[in-house]
């Protein structure tokens, strides 16, 4: 089907009314449900497309929990047909949603995790892109990093709008796009697009972890998660009356899913990933057709997140190819329960831990989970899944395990990923990352390991807080009992360069290349700690070997360039950066350094205001230090300062912000004011690095003597330092 651009130019093709009425009569006396064959829509009926991220669906008042508020969702449900008994693939976000756009499972779209995997829809059905084939406007606005622009999805989509601030040092805020910022930018294209056809769709991160509702919905419930699900509620509602004042709503598909559920503790695992039981498999699914047709219905049968673009397709008059695993919703029966197979797999164990891999097989009203240490249930009897029937049920274990053989495929090993990218994951729950496998043998079962888990999830924890002592000690022990987990490794890096300890930083990054077989990775994070420690060539060398695979190393290439004086190079490798990795906030600022240096200050100024309105609630590290030295080199010294003292404000370890402070009282003739910087520095950050740091500042500034006794004292602390052992006052 093509759409004209122009409504006046459509031929619309009506709803059947008559035989939908008389459809609608026959549902009503018990006949079943229509074949969607019955069901037409006008030509460029509008598609909305909301997926709740990490949304169970015995968490909603639709699916019988009375301890959350969830207004809208109530509304939708009124217009609705619901599906009681909607199962994911995976519990993981981006291949869940390549399932649902694209009508295929993992096992053959082959995206297993939201790292290391990109979605190509070349030559394939990929529903976007049919619909924008088809004459729609379409639109993307996502909430998280693991949807990304870079992991393929936004094929097909005009507006592809991911803007979740990933950038280096960031945590938990730049990972995640809070509801209201995703909202705003929805609404900005619906006003846009008018009266022509369109797809929109519109992803939450609410509610998943690490769960902080906003008032009032933090007061408001004892349970942050269901906090979270009434905010996501809300913003749902909100989208849907601006769907409504722009007399879109009526004409409107609309679809309301999440991409997979929550543990909640419910067998031993907080999150989402490790397992495949009902909690983390079953989520909302409600299909609302234009005019609310069929509304308030609810069907028991089976359904599945492939069952949509086989919903959709047809219903617009797009032609999908043969051999999807789904079928058309508005098809299902409730006697389909004991034929449709619906099966699951999460290979995050194995990619992230290297422990074995779990997949599911349901066939009402039966749930296998194939592993080591298999497990059968009765979902009608036991929808807590708590009593394990694998010997008593032989025959039905047999059968499920044939099925499951059918769906299986080959792993294919994820690809590198960009370490910042990977760690802003990390940031949301997504820890562990194995290296290859030591030697053959039978893999654990990820139930054996759970304690694990909890332990290597209290280190990150530990890490996020900036208690980096205790970070490094969780993560040594985690290593003694998983010494092969190379997020462990890496973190426990980062922690040892966050404490200045950057000998044994550099030792820790050194075994992780070692056990990854020469990862790229390994070498860009080992280049790192070689740069921070001012080891400049031999950080060069492995920045050279790791950029063909990581696009970061090429920014790190242009960072040592810049150290070293040579702005020539540091601009080149900063374009090839760039060119991989787009105009990031920290990339923009390495651009207003080299400005800086070239003696363009105002051009400084312009990229370090874009790489603020590229950032998120908080200032990227290093904006207010250059700005200040921008400003300073204009003439504005009390603004310089200002923006300076920001800077060790909100990165209190930043040590280049106290010795430009320092400097620039210093020109102003405040010789107090620079010991102050100075002084604040190392008492701020007790360290070598602080120290060593405030010593080159004496010197720079041309007091030998004070520099000679704050290294004096510096040894003193810390007589084994490396850092300290060096020619100068005192050497």
């Amino acid at each position: 089907m093509a759409c004209p651009s122009s409504p006046r130019h459509r031929t619309v093709r009506r709803l059947r009314l008559a035989r939908l009425a008389l459809l609608t009569a026959a549902l009503a006396a018990g006949c079943g449900r229509p074949p969607a064959a019955e069901i037409e829509l006008a030509e460029g009926t509008p598609v909305i497309l909301v997926s709740i991220d990490t949304l169970r669906a015995d968490r909603l008042p639709a699916y019988g929990y009375e301890g959350v508020a969830t207004p809208a969702i109530d509304r939708l449900e009124k217009e609705a047909v619901l599906f009681e008994q909607a199962y994911s693939h995976t519990p993981l976000t981006l291949p869940s949603h390549v399932s649902m756009l694209a009508g295929e499972l993992p096992s053959v779209h082959g995206v297993r995790d939201n790292v290391g995997y990109r979605w190509d829809a070349g030559g394939r059905f990929y529903l976007p892109a049919a619909l924008e084939a088809a004459g729609y406007r379409t639109a993307a606005t996502v909430s998280s990093a693991a949807l990304r622009r870079a992991t393929g999805l936004a094929a097909g989509f005009e507006l592809y709008d991911d803007a979740v601030d990933v950038e280096p040092g960031r945590e938990v805020a730049g990972a995640e796009r809070p509801g209201p910022r995703t909202l705003e930018a929805a609404r900005a294209w619906l006003r846009s697009v008018g009266d022509e056809p369109f797809f929109l769709f519109f992803h939450l991160y609410e509610p998943h972890a690490p769960y902080s509702p906003p008032e009032p919905f933090a007061s408001r419930y004892p349970s942050s998660y269901d906090g979270e699900v009434a905010a996501a509620d809300r913003f749902v509602g909100e989208l849907f009356d601006e769907l409504r004042r722009l007399d879109a709503w009526d004409r409107s598909l609309v679809i309301l899913v999440s991409d997979h559920g929550e543990g909640l503790g419910d067998h031993g695992e907080q999150g989402h990933g490790l397992f495949v039981y009902r909690e983390a498999l079953h989520v909302p699914l409600l299909v609302k057709l234009p005019g609310g047709r069929l509304g308030g219905r609810r069907v028991a049968a089976p359904a599945q997140l492939v069952d949509l673009v086989p919903t959709v397709a047809p219903l617009l008059g797009l032609e999908t190819p043969a051999g999807l695993p789904g079928r058309s919703l508005l098809e299902l029966e409730d006697g389909d329960a004991a034929e449709r197979v619906i099966y699951a797999e999460t290979y995050f164990p194995r990619i992230h831990f290297g422990w074995s891999p779990l997949l599911s097989a349901i066939r009402f009203p039966y749930h296998l989970i194939h592993g080591p240490d298999p497990e059968l249930y009765h979902l009608g009897r036991d929808p807590g899944e708590t009593r394990n029937l694998v010997q008593e049920e032989r025959r039905v274990y047999a059968a499920l395990s044939r099925e499951v053989a059918r769906f299986q495929t080959e792993l294919e090993a994820p690809a590198e990923e960009d370490p910042e990218v990977r760690r802003q994951l990390e940031a949301l729950g997504y820890v562990g990352r194995t290296a290859p496998a030591a030697e053959e043998g039978p893999l654990p079962d990820p139930k054996t390991r759970l304690h694990v888990l909890a332990r290597l999830e209290e280190a990150h924890e530990l890490y996020r807080r900036g208690d980096l002592d205790a970070a490094v000690s969780a993560f040594r022990a985690v290593l003694v009992e998983e010494p092969r987990l190379l997020d462990a490794w890496e973190t426990l890096g980062n922690a040892l360069l966050g404490l200045g300890r950057r000998e044994a930083a550099i030792e820790t990054f050194r075994k992780l290349l070692e056990i990854s077989d020469g990862s790229a990775e390994g070498a860009f994070l080992l280049a790192h700690a070689l740069a921070e420690s001012g080891r400049l060539e031999e950080a060069a060398g492995y920045a050279e070997a790791a950029a063909a695979s990581v696009p970061a190393a090429r920014h790190l290439l242009a960072r040592i360039a810049l150290e070293r004086g040579d702005l020539d190079a540091a601009e080149r490798h900063l374009a090839e950066a760039r060119a991989g990795l787009g105009e990031r906030p920290d990339l923009l600022l390495t651009a207003a350094e080299i400005a800086q240096r070239r003696s363009r200050p105002e051009e400084a100024l312009e990229l370090t205001r874009q790489a603020r309105e590229r950032s998120g609630p908080r200032p990227p590290r290093n904006l207010h230090r250059i700005r200040g030295e921008a400003l300073a080199s204009t003439g504005r010294a009390s603004e310089a300062r200002a923006e300076l003292r920001r800077e060790i404000e909100l990165f209190p370890d930043h040590l280049e912000a106290y010795s430009q402070l320092a400097l620039l009282a210093a020109l102003e003739q405040d010789s107090a004011g620079a010991g102050r910087a100075l002084q604040q520095m190392v008492e701020t950050n007790p360290t070598p690095a602080a120290y060593a740091h405030a010593v080159r500042t004496l010197e720079v500034l041309g007091d030998p003597d004070a520099a000679r006794r704050l290294l004096a004292r510096a040894r003193h602390l810390w007589p084994e330092s490396p850092e300290l052992r060096r020619d100068g006052p005192g050497g």
